[in-house]
């Protein structure tokens, strides 16, 4: 269940390299880095089933489609294979609903293209009801694979009741899949959240999680 994460704008590719071995080690599902560390990530990881994830429009999701479409090929060819990109967060507040369906199907495009999944970052601390109910039907209506809740950088991150609600918009997770991110620290939260309808952990506190139930 675990995107294993580090985002950090000062991170070096040690640390990187450590997540990486982390990821291998406990079989996580990806590990997750911003782009300028995705080509280290897949020389590390090659032969591994941990998956290369990197974040797209990270993390204010304000740059135009046309870049973000571009930063994913990019992304790809450096051997990423899951896509978290950032909605654009004011052209949904501005109700230009076709701005932000067209923002996350250029990006479904290019990753669908080249076989790599979309998880599509909402920023649910930044967001009314209505408006996460918004995005992730956009999102769902663009092909995302997953609507995923949070940056980490927002004032806050995941709840379980916006997970909750994220589940019940997009429906099953075979169809659609939820990422709860930001504030995912120990055993307990990733339980709570995966009770809530995730189906995927954005956490930089993987090792921690795993230690945790493998002392329980």
């Amino acid at each position: 269940y675990i995107d294993h994460t580090l985002l950090k704008a000062d991170a070096t590719q040690d640390q990187i390299a450590q997540r990486c071995y982390e990821a291998r080690t406990h079989h996580f599902a990806s590990v997750c880095v911003n782009p300028t560390h995705v080509r280290l990530c897949a020389q590390l990881l090659k032969g591994s089933d941990v998956k290369v994830c990197t974040v797209i429009g990270f993390p204010l999701g304000a740059t135009a489609a046309p870049v973000k479409a571009y930063e994913t090929q990019t992304a790809i060819r450096d051997g990423a294979t899951e896509i978290d990109m950032v909605i654009n967060v004011g052209a949904l507040k501005s109700h230009d609903y076709r701005a932000v369906h067209e923002d996350i199907a250029a990006v479904v495009a290019m990753s669908h293209a080249h076989n790599a999944l979309v998880k599509v970052i909402i920023e649910t601390a930044l967001l009314t009801r209505s408006e996460k109910i918004l995005a992730c039907l956009l999102s769902r209506a663009a092909g995302a694979n997953f609507v995923k809740t949070s940056t980490g950088f927002a004032a806050s991150g995941a709840t379980p009741e916006d997970v909750e609600l994220m589940r019940r918009v997009v429906g099953s997770p075979s169809r659609v899949g939820v990422k709860a991110s930001g504030g995912v620290r120990s055993l307990a939260d990733a339980r709570t959240m995966l009770q809530a309808g995730a189906n995927r952990l954005g956490t930089s506190s993987g090792v921690k999680i795993i230690t945790e139930a493998l002392h329980e």
